[in-house]
């Protein structure tokens, strides 16, 4: 039989050129296609995280696959040899090993991820930050208010004579605060491209900053089951250039002219009438 320091060294042989290959497939063939894309600061910020955790990932879980791997293949018994083999009272090197580099792991992702949420993107996160954002971004921000409600999205624009409709459009290159509250239950606002997520709760209004630099069309779902017909409240949204959108914005208020007269007052939450309907 062989040492095992044999097989150990062949496993670490495997394990290092294993990972190489699989973190630069992971970097140049699966992250050009990793979510949410690259049309947002916000989203590509996402999805360079994403192939981050993917790199590191990979590596551990191809030391598990070749250590079962090697386990299964070597250190079996064979024959009629039915005993146990000797008690393993443990490894003090291998556990410090193992404590030490999973929990600088972790810290590295911490650290990663609260950079990534402030300093890239100078607090436009793409996610809900409550009424009072820790870090606003410089710039004058198109205010676009999100209403959740069974089972529908709707939007309503500010400074267009707050004008409501079941289109989501937003102009390329310009910063938008979204203001995502809700009538009934909480659901979740989730642009998925635009790499934007905030919860809409009732009489809350949660703060999400994402400035779109790509023409495209980007799906809405709801993240947050709400009830019966959960999975169908989804719908799409439209980035457009400056001139498409100030045509479409007049062209929404005038049409819905009439409906806007009996809407409550532009407000960052309402509450329904009758109160508590959904409960």
């Amino acid at each position: 039989m062989r040492d095992p320091s044999t097989h150990l060294r062949r496993a670490a042989v495997a394990w290092a050129v294993l990972s190489v290959l699989g973190v630069l497939g992971v970097v140049l063939l699966l992250g050009p296609h990793m979510p949410p894309g690259r049309g947002t600061v916000e989203a590509s910020e996402q999805t360079t995280a994403n192939i981050l955790i993917a790199s590191i990932m990979l590596p551990i879980a191809i030391a598990l696959w070749l250590f079962f791997a090697v386990a299964l293949t070597t250190f079996r018994q064979r024959g009629d040899q039915l005993e146990d083999g000797p008690p393993l009272i443990g490894n003090a090197r291998v556990q410090a090993t193992w404590v030490a580099g999973t929990t600088l792991i972790v810290l590295f992702l911490a650290a990663f991820g609260t950079y990534t949420l402030i300093e890239p993107a100078k607090g436009a996160a793409g996610g809900g930050q409550g009424s009072d954002p820790l870090v606003t971004p410089a710039g004058k921000a198109l205010r676009v208010q999100v209403i959740g409600q069974q089972w529908a999205w709707t939007f309503r624009y500010p400074a267009y004579g707050g004008f409501e409709t079941t289109h989501l459009v937003l102009p390329v290159d310009r910063l938008v605060e979204f203001h995502v509250t809700a009538l009934d239950v909480v659901h979740s606002f989730w642009a998925y491209e635009l790499g934007v997520k905030a919860d809409a709760v009732p009489g809350a209004d949660n703060v999400a900053f994402v400035t779109p630099h790509k023409l495209e069309t980007f799906s809405i779902r709801c993240a947050e089951v709400c009830g019966l017909w959960h999975g169908y409240m989804s719908t799409h949204g439209e980035v457009v250039d400056a001139s498409a959108f100030s045509a479409w914005a007049q062209s929404e208020k005038a049409a819905t002219a009439l409906a806007t007269r009996v809407l409550p007052t532009y407000a960052h939450t309402y509450y329904p009438d009758p109160p508590r309907r959904a409960g």
